[in-house]
């Protein structure tokens, strides 16, 4: 298996202390995708939609362990069953509001992503197709959702 990054992506974060955990934490945090020359002309018809799936290589992530106590809760949960950054493939995913596209960069907003962070792909989020009810979240049915900012539990310093 291969992976080739496609792009880079540009964020207001140097650091991984103090990120927004997810794109809905990250209101007025903005920055650019640079998708690589090679693959500009797979933007055509992105800027329709209103948020896309962006999916990335944790690069700074630490090494995986099974078991993790998350940035929500204080308690240990299998690693599955949270969106840790460590993980086996370090693939992240986050759902951010496409602000502009102008030839191969990508202007958005909602970003919960590091400066520098490889990008693996991009795929438009179709509300018809992306959003599902559901009753339940798992342990995060149980926890204080008010600390919504990262520190360095999964990364490298």
């Amino acid at each position: 298996m291969r992976i080739k990054p496609i792009g880079i992506i540009h964020s207001p974060f140097s650091q991984t202390n103090g990120v927004p955990i997810q794109p809905v934490f990250a209101k007025g945090y903005e920055g650019t995708v640079e998708v690589h020359n090679e693959f500009e002309e797979g933007l055509l018809d992105l800027e329709g939609f209103e948020r896309i799936w962006l999916l990335y290589w944790f690069n700074r992530a630490s090494k995986f362990k099974l078991k993790v106590k998350p940035f929500l809760d204080d308690k240990w949960h299998g690693l599955f069953a949270t969106r840790a950054p460590s993980r086996p493939n370090p693939i992240g995913l986050s759902c951010v509001k496409l602000l502009s596209v102008e030839a191969n960069i990508l202007h958005v907003s909602e970003l919960d992503i590091l400066d520098g962070t490889p990008l693996l792909d991009i795929k438009p989020y179709v509300g018809k197709f992306d959003c599902f009810e559901v009753r339940h979240n798992g342990w995060l049915d149980t926890v204080d959702k008010r600390n919504i900012k990262s520190d360095n539990r999964f990364y490298n310093t």
